[in-house]
């Protein structure tokens, strides 16, 4: 029987990345030749192929598929203990690791990352947006600590807290013809340029809870990746957006947008930390939830 060990997964997942042979012993610090032998001894006594060779390429197999996602579900898991081992060592506190699901937050949780940094010296903080996984699946591989979300997903062994409620509206520009209107109602959008932040438009308030149960689509939609370009566009008349009162009101004060009402009751929305529930929390996890949690959005820095 083969014996499967951390190399065989550290190998696939580096051949993955790296695209060759060559390029994934030169990161692992091995030769192409040791690294090759391992995997043929591997392949040799678990009887299957992992990759097949075409041409110069290698192309993995069913099996080698399998173990490539095993390799990306528990590599995570023993780095994490790892790093948290090394900083243990160093008489570090470790790193928070934080994922966001919500492009407008981060002025938010600059805010909140600004005072716990002085708060927590000795930890670091890392904010990540992309996941191979998705955000629970990064919660769960032990990718991130902590998922801000305004979508929580009910699972077993995460627990959601609220930290804020806001609305979501729409921005136009001063000059535009909704400016003056108190509120919009989806037939508003059908001849507009909606901008929104490059997520699929399932995941959009806007599209879910405002355009789709109508059965309406703006004219265009594009998307941008900076709050401030999109702001700016929306200022110079470019389209409409879709974002959080709050937010809106800390750009309003220096360009020339307006905030409308979606709808005769709105589009409210709240904000979570998604954590697991599994093991224990270290100090400086819980004074962060405790901290976020406190800071109200109104409290935000100017931009």
């Amino acid at each position: 029987m083969a014996l499967l060990e951390r190399i065989h997964l550290e190998i696939l997942r580096e051949v993955d990345r790296r695209g060759t042979l060559t390029a994934a012993a030169e990161s692992l610090h091995l030769t192409q030749s040791a690294l090759s032998h391992t995997m043929a001894k591997f392949e040799r006594l678990a009887g299957v192929e992992l990759w097949l060779r075409e041409g110069r390429l290698l192309r993995l197999t069913e099996a080698g598929e399998y173990l490539l996602a095993m390799a990306e579900r528990m590599l995570p898991q023993f780095e994490t203990a790892e790093a948290f081992l090394g900083q243990y060592a160093a008489g570090e506190r470790g790193t928070l690791r934080i994922g966001m699901e919500c492009h407008p937050c981060y002025q938010w949780l600059l805010k909140v990352v600004s005072r716990y940094l002085g708060d927590w010296p000795d930890v670091d903080v890392d904010v990540k947006q992309k996941f191979r996984f998705g955000g629970m699946g990064a919660l769960f591989n032990h990718e991130i600590d902590l998922v801000v979300t305004p979508d929580p997903l009910k699972m077993k062994g995460v627990s959601y807290l609220p930290v804020f409620d806001y609305e979501q509206v729409l921005v136009v520009g001063r000059g535009h013809a909704l400016a003056a209107r108190p509120t919009v109602q989806p037939a508003d959008l059908v001849n507009e340029t909606l901008i929104t932040y490059p997520v699929e438009p399932a995941r959009l308030d806007i599209y879910a809870l405002f355009l789709a149960p109508a059965g309406v689509m703006p004219r265009r939609h594009k998307t941008l990746e900076s709050t401030d370009i999109m702001l700016e566009m929306v200022a110079a008349g470019r389209g409409v957006a879709a974002l959080p009162r709050w937010l809106v009101m800390e750009y309003a004060s220096r360009m020339a947008i307006v905030p409308v009402r979606l709808g005769e009751q709105g589009v409210h929305k709240q904000i979570h930390l998604g954590r697991r529930d599994s093991e224990a929390e270290p100090g400086y996890l819980k004074a962060f939830i405790e901290l976020a949690r406190s800071l109200p959005v109104e409290e935000a820095p100017p931009v």
